[in-house]
């Protein structure tokens, strides 16, 4: 007889037990607003209960398993409902499920609850859930985060093959059969890849992508709701059932084309929340806002990324460099200076507000700033193959990265004795395109703003080999061997144990160089209320209030 276990209700009290208040669809846009400006006037504020907000153009079509970055995982989180939704504190909470159940260590039982729909009217059943992920899971289909299907039965990346470990038992009924242990998977399940989709999606996936149905909180407030560019105009779902209830009349998130615009409108009264100010106010915003300033830690860790097959990035001489370009920053002195102290400098590839994390791996003095370690280690990359050129970061120049750029390549210049210099893309969408098209010849910023409260999901999606946002294409068999037994494991405890250990050999060979942990900076207009800024950084939208 099999031993049937409820998962989620004790799950906010195991994998999140320690969670301090503090993270997107995943998303390595974390520091950036908005790829392009929107006019604002008075009109627009006259909107009563609709709560004005910064947010950036997506990436990608709105479809849940094709957007990975922030701009558009605000938008997804607020028009879908899933089996579960996380609060502010980052515990997770039963969305869409019923039940969630464990029947043996591989296999699931999903019971959604009764009498959901889409706002075109179409039923959420079972297969509302098993279609989408098979549609995302499809190697044709490539889906940014079809990794996140990996652990299911059938998935492949070679080729398509159905995901055969799902099955629908009953309209409210489906069964998930993992091809190996996952020990945080029920906690995965809030992240907007294991979204729901209307059969009509299926039709007509392009369009579905253009003016998508959801079934959350909010909707599209019409056909032209989503002006390129500009701004996506939300209204609030009347068939929504679950606890996210909004108690405002809708959301509008602007495209802004720099944080200095949107926090220049917050002063002005023209959006009434944004989570991002620019360096330029970091050392007056909290007196210019007093007590509707913001700053408080999330899951949100940024870096660059140098690709494998860089020249002078390869092998042994790499590592190496890697590992110079490390030591050479001064960390401290910038998170300091440019940030006024709201960023810490990372001693790992997490952040502090998730369960497990630690300040004391092995490996963790490359991430200390010791120039003569930097220049003896690069002096011996050179004797393998001398270098030449310039060494630059590429980044978004819409997103507030200029400052910290320069002064981290000021710093690598410095100690090094070589040119350094950023590498300035206009927007967002044409800075990923190059990253996503692996057509980019320098090294890029990258980060993270965490989908879900695991250590995993700051390591599986950026680091093991495929992974859907593993952009610098790094593949260690032994990292990957380490986050299996980390999958396997009996408790969160032993399981963030296997991922210390990993992190362990990402700071050997260093895929991408840790800066810091970002801090949430961000602040609301007089007259807003009820703002609570959650542990991924994005505001808790549905409870805001104004007037």
């Amino acid at each position: 007889m099999k031993v049937r276990k409820a998962v989620l209700a004790g799950l906010a009290a195991t994998a999140v037990a320690s969670l301090v208040l503090a993270g997107c669809s995943s998303s390595d846009d974390t520091d950036s607003t908005p790829s392009s400006s929107a006019a604002t006037s008075g009109d627009a504020m006259a909107s009563g209960g609709v709560i004005r907000t910064n947010g950036s153009e997506p990436e990608n079509p709105l479809i849940p398993t094709a957007t990975n970055e922030t701009g558009g995982g605000k938008i997804l989180d607020a028009m879908f409902a899933g089996l579960v939704y996380y609060d502010g504190t980052g515990a997770a909470h039963n969305d869409l499920a019923e039940s969630i159940t464990q029947v043996d260590p591989t296999s699931y039982e999903i019971k959604i609850k009764p009498d959901q729909t889409f706002t075109n009217g179409e039923p959420v059943v079972a297969s509302s859930f098993v279609d989408a992920w098979n549609y995302g899971a499809l190697a044709s289909n490539a889906q940014n985060s079809s990794y996140f299907f990996e652990d299911i039965e059938g998935f492949s990346y070679e080729e398509d093959s159905e995901l055969t470990g799902l099955t629908v038992v009953d309209d409210l009924t489906f069964d998930v059969k993992l091809n190996k242990e996952a020990s945080d998977f029920p906690l995965r399940l809030g992240y907007s890849a294991f979204y729901p989709l209307p059969a009509s999606a299926f039709e007509d996936m392009d369009a579905f992508g253009a003016n998508p149905v959801g079934n959350g909180p909010y909707m599209l407030a019409g056909p032209d709701a989503w002006q390129h560019d500009v701004q996506i105009e939300l209204v609030t779902n009347p068939d929504y059932t679950g606890e996210r209830q909004p108690a405002n009349d809708g959301l509008t998130i602007v495209f802004y084309a720099t944080q200095d615009a949107a926090y220049a409108d917050l002063l002005a009264g023209q959006v009434d929340v944004i989570d991002g100010i620019p360096d330029s106010s970091l050392q007056t915003y909290e007196a210019d806002l007093g007590d509707r300033a913001v700053n408080q830690p999330a899951a949100i860790f940024q870096s660059f990324t140098i690709p494998q097959s860089l020249a002078h990035f390869e092998g042994e001489e790499g590592k190496l460099r890697r590992q110079a370009l490390s030591m050479a920053i001064n960390r401290d002195e910038i998170t300091d200076v440019i940030f006024n102290g709201t960023r810490t400098p990372a001693s790992d590839f997490t952040s502090p507000v998730i369960d497990g994390w630690s300040d004391s791996l092995d490996g963790a003095e490359v991430l200390a700033y010791n120039p003569d370690e930097a220049v003896k280690l690069w002096a011996e990359a050179d004797a393998m193959s001398p270098w030449e050129g310039t060494f630059q970061i590429a980044y978004n120049a819409d997103g507030g990265h200029d400052a910290w750029v320069d002064a981290v390549n000021n710093s690598i210049k410095n100690t090094l004795g070589i040119e350094a210099s950023g590498n300035p893309y206009p927007t967002f969408g044409e800075f990923r395109t190059d990253v996503t098209d692996r057509t980019i010849d320098t090294a890029f910023r990258t980060g993270w703003q965490a989908d879900y409260p695991g250590l995993f999901n700051f390591l599986g999606p950026l680091y093991a080999t495929n992974a859907g946002s593993n952009d610098g294409d790094y593949s260690n068999a032994d990292f990957d061997a380490l986050l299996q037994q980390g999958n396997t494991a009996a408790d969160a405890a032993t399981a963030n144990g296997f991922y210390q250990d990993a992190q362990e050999i990402l700071l050997q060979d260093l895929p991408a160089i840790p800066l810091w942990y970002s801090n949430v900076n961000g602040g609301y207009a007089e007259g807003v209320n009820n703002v609570q800024f959650g542990w991924n950084s994005v505001p808790l939208y549905y409870e805001i209030t104004k007037g």
